[in-house]
């Protein structure tokens, strides 16, 4: 299993990091990314943190621990300020939060979002064919989420990927230790959003992907 998109009490989870990845390691996690949200006053401080956990633990265990960070419900006008700036504090793999349909987020945060160069959109909401299509060309993942109401446009982020050849990514956004899914499960959220086995193959080997290039 490999999710990287999991959070921690720097930001809105239950778990400091080093217990979180210790709950990963035992459910048998090969890859945890870890993801709190960040905006322009947070980013700084959150990041470093998570720099730190990941490289004390690497050392000591098999599990691969990867710092990062979910740029969230920032203005359109910072948002690739942030992502540039997660990057340079050691963030190995960032991702904005999308147009959820169950929370305000700012109409155009997901192409702004693409157009900054993230990793993963995270639950994207009803992202339009043409914001998909930029996140084919750019090369950044969408995520089919498990968390409970960012699911709910699963099946719309699922069709407009195959329709336009964008790569999607799974995402459990674990906030507490009975969030995080072992990879049958991440596989049924997957298959209830409409994909085939194929693509759901697809969607870890993308996973696998950007563990690779985070952790070179």
């Amino acid at each position: 299993m490999i999710d990287l998109h999991t959070h921690t009490v720097l930001s809105d989870g239950d778990l400091i990091p080093t217990e979180l990845a210790r709950r990963a390691e035992v459910a048998g996690y090969r890859a945890l990314g870890i993801a709190d949200h960040v905006d322009t006053a947070m980013v700084d401080t959150v990041v470093p943190l998570l720099v730190r956990a990941a490289i004390d633990l690497a050392p000591v265990m098999k599990m691969k621990v990867i710092p990062g960070a979910e740029v969230t419900h920032c203005r359109l006008e910072h948002i690739a300020r942030v992502v540039d700036r997660a990057r340079q504090l050691g963030a190995r793999i960032v991702m904005v939060h999308g147009e959820t349909p169950v929370e305000p987020v700012i109409e155009g945060t997901n192409r702004a979002a693409i157009e900054a160069g993230c990793d993963i959109l995270a639950h994207p909401g009803l992202l339009t064919e043409a914001d998909a299509r930029l996140a084919a060309e750019r090369g950044v993942l969408l995520e089919i989420s498990g968390r409970a109401g960012h699911c709910l446009a699963n099946g719309h982020v699922a069709q407009m990927a195959r329709r336009t050849g964008a790569k999607v990514i799974f995402g459990s956004d674990s906030h507490a230790p009975e969030d995080l899914m072992p990879r049958r499960q991440a596989e049924k959220v997957l298959a209830c959003a409409g994909l085939g086995p194929d693509e759901i193959a697809a969607a870890f080997a993308a996973a696998e992907h950007l563990v690779s290039r985070a952790t070179t």
